[in-house]
């Protein structure tokens, strides 16, 4: 099995890329001043279509993509954009920064996480809350909702978070973003499954989909 390329072990310069320039309104890691989730929508909608043409690109060119048959590859399946699911969720960490998570993988392997904190907020009119947990400097959020195994991937998708997504209490959560791991699309490749606490009561018809 192939390790996931894709999450969690660093994130590609491209996607740092969009993160910091395209997909949030805040401010660096640490700062005392809120996180602002606004845009203006047509520009949003602009940058998100540019990065997934990009993203498209790379699954049908790129050297490490899961995509076995590239020839009749048409491109992924998104929901459309959609700033109703950029949310501001309040952080709680955890007192014992030395907590870990032991997370499934796709293939019955296991790997061993930091757990960073958990991201409380309101979606849908819910209370959500969601573990995000830590490899190195990479903050990723493993999520499941009620789209999952129907419009999306069966197991899960995750969110990854820039640095500058986060502050001491809060955290810029961008479902927009979400996406697919590698082994929905090619099963060679071993990837985390969501811990059982982040399974969303509702619906997150935002981005990546998978059929």
């Amino acid at each position: 099995m192939l390790t996931n390329k894709y999450l969690l072990i660093g994130l590609s310069f491209l996607v740092l890329l969009v993160l910091y320039f395209s997909f949030f309104d805040g401010n660096p890691s640490g700062s005392s001043e809120g996180l602002n989730a606004s845009v203006q929508p047509k520009e949003y909608n602009r940058q998100l279509q540019q990065e997934r043409k990009k993203k498209d690109q790379l699954f049908k060119n790129g050297a490490d993509s899961p995509i076995t048959d590239k020839a009749n590859f048409k491109g992924l399946s998104y929901f459309p954009s959609d700033p109703n699911f950029r949310v501001i969720a309040k952080l709680e960490p955890f007192a014992d920064k030395t907590q870990k998570l032991v997370v499934r993988m796709s293939d019955g392997s296991e790997e061993v996480y930091d757990k960073f904190a958990h991201a409380v907020f309101s979606l849908n009119g819910e209370t959500c809350r969601l573990l995000i947990v830590r490899v190195q400097k990479t903050y990723s959020i493993l999520f499941r909702d009620v789209t999952s195994g129907t419009e999306t991937y069966g197991g899960g998708r995750y969110l990854e978070l820039a640095p500058a997504q986060l502050t001491d209490s809060q955290a810029l959560l961008d479902f927009n973003s979400a996406y697919n791991p590698y082994c929905a699309y090619n099963p060679t490749f071993a990837c985390p499954l969501p811990p059982a606490e982040n399974k969303l009561p509702i619906a997150v018809k935002a981005g990546e989909r998978y059929h």
